[in-house]
């Protein structure tokens, strides 16, 4: 299998610090945090604006990569399934994918709504959610 290199490009600030307290989904109490970006990625952040929903793609790097199965939401009584039909972070390649609309823009700081993502988990990318309309 080939290999490839992923570059961090900047973190999450967020008061959320240990999985335990995470919530498992942005609307099941999800608090607003902060995507902090390296100062190098400043042009890339041009166009971002409040009000605008994107995507946020960010490395779980406090996940189990051996994880191949998992109790749906960690529910015992529900039968296993594959990390690949769940939204469990334990999988192969742990990448977060969360869906985040932006409440402010200052510099490398962007202020979004509703990130279940812990402090200091690295952000991969960043891209802007398409609608039918644009």
């Amino acid at each position: 299998m080939s290999e490839y290199t992923l570059r961090v490009i900047g973190h999450v600030e967020s008061v959320l610090a240990e999985r335990a307290a995470a919530p498992r989904q942005p609307d099941e109490g999800a608090p607003d945090a902060w995507l902090v970006f390296d100062d190098c990625y400043a042009p890339a952040l041009d166009g971002l604006v409040p009000g605008a929903d994107v995507l946020l793609f960010t490395w779980l790097d406090r996940t189990d990569r051996d994880t191949l199965t998992v109790h749906p939401r960690g529910e015992a009584a529900r039968p296993r399934a594959g990390v690949f039909a769940t939204r469990s972070p334990d999988r192969p390649n742990p990448i977060g994918l969360h869906e985040v609309h932006i409440l402010a823009v200052a510099g490398t700081r962007v202020h979004v709504r509703n990130l279940e993502a812990l402090d200091a988990t690295p952000i991969l990318d960043i891209k802007p959610l398409l609608t039918p309309d644009r």
